[in-house]
C-alpha cells in the first residue's frame, strides 16, 4: 500500500571531514528496512512515466513493488531483464534528470529514490546470492565488441542473452573502460565493476584485454579474417582536450584522463603503488562536469590543502550532477565561478607556479542555449596553485577511424551512426561516447542495448 506520509529517505554517507581523506565509498547504502519504506512511497502509476525516463527501460514500478514486499531477489531479476549493470547504474546514473524526473511524486514533493533502490537491490543480490546468470542456448553466430565500457558491456550482455558468441576486445589490461579508469573508487568501487563483468562472463561473454583495435587487429580483420558477422564499436571518448594556452606543457599539468587513470586504474593513492602522481598542495581543476568533480575530490583525498574548480560560467550552468557538486562543496572544494584561465605560470624545474585567469560575465545565449561567457575588462588575476588538471572534455581516439575502410566520422572525430547504431560500413555498429562524445554511463548503456537489437535483426536478416 502506498504511504503518502513517508518522506524521501536520505542516503547514509561518510561524514565530509572523514571521507575527504580516504577513497572508501561515500554513500553507504540503504538498510533493508529503509529500502522497504522508501519503496512504499511508489504510486505504481498506471502509465509508468518513470520507465520512459530510463534509457534502458527498467521495469521500475515492478521492481519497486517487490522491494516493498521484501522480495529483494525477485526485484533483482526484474531489473536484470533489461539492465546488465544494475549495481553500477544505482551509483552513477543521473536519475534526477531521468527516471526520477518523471516520477509523479516529484510534482508536489520529492520523487521516489529509484536509483538508491536499484543500488540496494543489486548490492543485496551480490551479498546474498551465489546464483550466476543462466547461459543461453548458442545460436551459432559471432559478434565482436570493441571496448569494455558501459556501451560495450551492455551490447555484449544483451547479445549473449540471445545466444550469440560474443568477444569483447579491450585496449587496457583490465576490463571496464571508464568505469575502472575514470570513476573514482569513492563513487564506484572497482569490486562492483568486477562482479558485474563476472556476471557477463557467466553468460558466455569472452573478454580479451591488451587488444588495441586498429593496432593489434583492425575492424576489417575482425570481419574478414576472424569470422565475426558484426562488430559493435563502443570505444568511448578517451582523447583529452586542452585549452591551448601558454604553460599547458609544464610538468605538473595533467589531463583529467591521465590524472584519474593514475588514481583509479593504477591505484596511485596507495602507498605501494608503482604509478606516481603528484601530491600537490594547491590544485586548480579547469571544468565543471562530473569528471572535474571526480578529479577535484580525488586531489583533495591525495592531501591537497586547497582544491579549486575553475569554471567559466555560473553555478546555474554547471553541468555536473547536483549530488556530486554538493558532495564536493561539503568536502571543502572551492568553486571559482565565472573564471577562465589565460595562462599557466612556470616555476622552478618546469613546474606550475600559478595560473593567470580573467573574470567572466554572461552575455547572450550561444548555439547551445546557454548564456555565452565574455571577458570582464581589467579583471585579470593570478590564482596560486602548483598543479593544474584540465577537465574540459574529451573526443574519440582517431585510431579506429583511420584503420577502418568506409567508416564515416564527424569532423570532431565521432563515428556517424543512425539512431539504432548502424554506421556507413556494413556490419559495423557503434554507440556511446564514440558516437556522441563524452556523455553519461546510462546513455552509453542505452546505445549499447539499442545496437544489440539492431545487430540481432541484421544477422537474422542475412541468415534469411
Amino acid at each position: 500500500m502506498v504511504n503518502m506520509k513517508i518522506p524521501r529517505h536520505p542516503m547514509p554517507s561518510q561524514a565530509p571531514d572523514v571521507r575527504n581523506k580516504n577513497f572508501k565509498e561515500v554513500a553507504l547504502g540503504y538498510s533493508a528496512e529503509t529500502a522497504m519504506e522508501e519503496a512504499q512511497r511508489c504510486l505504481n502509476c498506471k502509465n509508468k512515466p518513470c520507465i520512459g525516463g530510463c534509457p534502458v527501460r527498467i521495469h521500475i514500478p515492478e521492481f519497486i513493488a517487490k522491494v516493498a514486499e521484501g522480495e529483494f531477489e525477485e526485484a533483482y531479476h526484474i531489473i536484470q531483464q533489461t539492465s546488465s549493470l544494475p549495481a553500477v547504474c544505482g551509483r552513477v546514473c543521473p536519475q534526477e534528470t531521468q527516471c526520477e524526473q518523471k516520477c509523479v511524486r516529484g510534482i508536489k514533493g520529492e520523487p521516489v529514490a529509484i536509483g538508491r533502490l536499484e543500488r540496494f537491490v543489486a548490492d543485496w543480490h551480490n551479498a546474498n546470492s551465489c546464483d550466476l546468470p543462466v547461459k543461453a542456448e548458442p545460436n551459432g553466430h559471432k559478434v565482436a565488441v570493441v571496448g569494455s565500457g558501459p556501451a560495450g558491456l551492455t551490447c555484449a550482455g544483451d547479445l549473449a542473452k540471445r545466444g550469440y558468441d560474443v568477444t569483447v576486445f579491450e585496449a587496457l589490461h583490465l576490463a571496464g573502460g571508464v568505469l575502472v579508469y575514470g570513476i573514482p573508487e569513492f563513487r564506484l568501487p572497482k569490486s562492483i565493476v568486477e562482479k558485474e563483468i563476472g556476471n557477463l562472463k557467466a553468460l558466455g561473454v569472452k573478454v580479451e584485454t591488451n587488444m588495441v583495435i586498429g593496432k593489434v587487429l583492425s575492424v576489417d580483420e575482425l570481419l574478414d579474417d576472424y569470422g565475426f558477422e558484426a562488430v559493435f564499436i563502443g570505444s568511448g571518448a578517451g582523447l583529452p582536450r586542452f585549452m591551448n594556452i601558454p604553460g599547458e606543457n609544464l610538468k605538473s599539468v595533467y589531463s583529467a584522463n591521465e590524472f584519474l587513470t593514475r588514481v583509479n586504474l593504477m591505484k596511485a593513492y596507495k602507498d605501494d603503488s608503482r604509478t606516481p602522481v603528484l601530491h600537490a598542495k594547491k590544485v586548480a581543476v579547469v571544468g565543471g562536469g562530473n569528471v572535474a568533480m571526480d578529479a577535484a575530490r580525488s586531489a583533495k583525498r591525495l592531501g591537497a590543502e586547497e582544491v579549486y574548480i575553475v569554471y567559466r560560467r555560473s553555478a546555474d550552468e554547471l553541468p555536473a550532477r547536483k549530488e556530486e557538486v554538493e558532495h564536493a562543496e561539503e568536502e571543502g572544494i572551492i568553486f571559482k565561478y565565472l573564471t577562465n584561465p589565460t595562462a599557466i605560470l612556470e616555476g622552478e624545474n618546469g613546474n606550475v607556479a600559478g595560473m593567470t585567469c580573467v573574470e567572466m560575465e554572461l552575455g547572450e545565449p550561444d548555439a547551445s542555449g546557454r548564456r555565452r561567457p565574455v571577458v570582464k575588462e581589467g579583471s585579470e588575476f593570478t590564482l596560486e596553485c602548483d598543479c593544474v588538471i584540465m577537465a574540459i572534455g574529451t573526443s574519440p581516439n582517431p585510431l579506429i577511424k583511420k584503420t577502418t575502410k568506409g567508416l564515416e566520422t564527424q569532423k570532431w572525430g565521432g563515428i556517424v551512426a543512425d539512431e539504432r547504431g548502424a554506421t556507413s560500413r556494413e556490419g559495423v555498429f557503434a554507440g556511446g561516447d564514440a558516437v556522441t562524445g563524452a556523455a553519461t554511463v546510462i546513455l552509453a548503456m542505452g546505445a549499447g542495448k539499442t545496437a544489440a537489437e539492431a545487430i540481432d535483426e541484421y544477422i537474422r536478416a542475412k541468415k534469411a
